[in-house]
This record gives structure tokens, sequence and C-alpha cells, in this order.
């Protein structure tokens, strides 16, 4: 049986999926041995890529965690792929005090400022007699395309794609999709600007 069957095959089992968590993990962080010890031969971050020392990976082999060549993750970010996976492309910066919970895809050449929550993640509340802590999460793939700028204070929400070379405002909450070549601002964030092929020209909308 091969490692992603194995996986599979535990997250179909309330009991296996437990004890691997309880094994693995400590108050929602990885355990010393899984951040010192596995991490390092699980995850290969590719040539030229740069962690700073202050940044907070809540990662394990459980999903997957990616890096790609020449990014930068700046000081005081948090990244936690415990529900999905983390994958950031190749030339992209992620600015300070961001907040990546997967799942989550950020593409080539993008650039985060400061302050940013982007998350796949959902907090159930349904049922009005149990706490919503207890209550589970569900998650919802979050995807930033290629060449894209993601101004400060923004937050994006599970299940959004943000289209190539998508400029979004500073301290925009985006909730739906955005197509490419156009720039959002707001709460809930709209489209203010499009790009036009035919004039050359960033138009309001």
């Amino acid at each position: 049986m091969n490692l992603s069957a194995l996986k599979e095959k535990i997250n179909r089992s309330p009991v296996w999926k437990g004890r691997i968590h309880r094994l693995m993990f400590c108050n929602a962080r990885p355990r010393w041995w899984v951040k010192h010890l596995l991490n390092p031969v699980v995850f290969r971050r590719q040539k030229g890529t740069t962690i700073r020392r202050q940044t907070v990976l809540n990662v394990s082999p459980i999903n997957q965690f990616q890096l790609g060549a020449y990014s930068t993750i700046e000081e005081y970010c948090v990244l936690d792929n415990g529900v999905g996976d983390i994958i950031i492309g190749c030339h992209t910066r992620i600015g300070l005090r961001n907040t990546l919970i997967g799942p989550l895809s950020i593409g080539n050449h993008v650039i985060l400022a400061q302050n940013i929550v982007l998350s796949g993640l959902n907090h159930c509340y349904q049922d009005i007699e149990r706490p919503i802590h207890q209550q589970g999460v569900n998650t919802a793939p979050l995807r930033i395309e290629d060449d894209c700028w993601i101004g400060a204070g923004s937050f994006i929400a599970a299940g959004v794609t943000i289209g190539r070379h998508v400029v979004v405002a500073a301290n925009s909450v985006v909730t739906k999709d955005v197509p490419p070549y156009s720039i959002v601002a707001g709460n809930p964030a709209k489209i203010i600007k499009k790009y036009n092929s035919a004039t050359n020209l960033w138009e309001r909308v």
C-alpha cells in the first residue's frame, strides 16, 4: 500500500484519524518531533526560498506544504495545513503577519502585502444545542492564480478563486470569485476596474 492510499484509509477511519492526530499534534500545533525531525525530511523547499525565523509553521505531513523557488515568507506569518494543502508557487512573496490556512494554492509571481488572511476553512455552527468549537469544520479550496497583488488587511474566503493578474485593494473582503485582469475593492469586494485588451487600458466598470 502506498502512502497516498494509507492516508486515504486513515482519513476514512475516525478512530485512527483521532489517534494519529493526538500523536502528531498538541493544542492544534505539531509536536516537537514532527516539527524538528519529520517535517525537514518530508517537506523539501525549492532553490532560493526564504522562510523568516519568526514564521509559525503549523504544518505536518498529514497534508502537503510546498514553497516554490525564490519565494519568501516574511516574519510573523502563520501557516496551517491541518485541514488542507498549502501550495505556494515560485517568485511569490508572503508579506508580514499573514495567516494562511489550507486548503489553499497561490500561484507564481504573487505579492501578498501585510496582515492578510487567506482561509480555506469555516467552522460549522448549525446545531444551536452544541458549542461551535465542537461541531467540526468544513473546507473549500481557495485559489490565487499567477501574478496577483493582494492589498494589506484583506480577507479572502474559502472557496474563492482569484484570477490571473488581479489586484485586490487594501482592506477588501472577497467572498466571490474574481475574474482575471480586474481590480476589486470594498466589503464585500466588487469589481471597480477591468483591463480592456482592445484599448490596452484599465477601465472603470
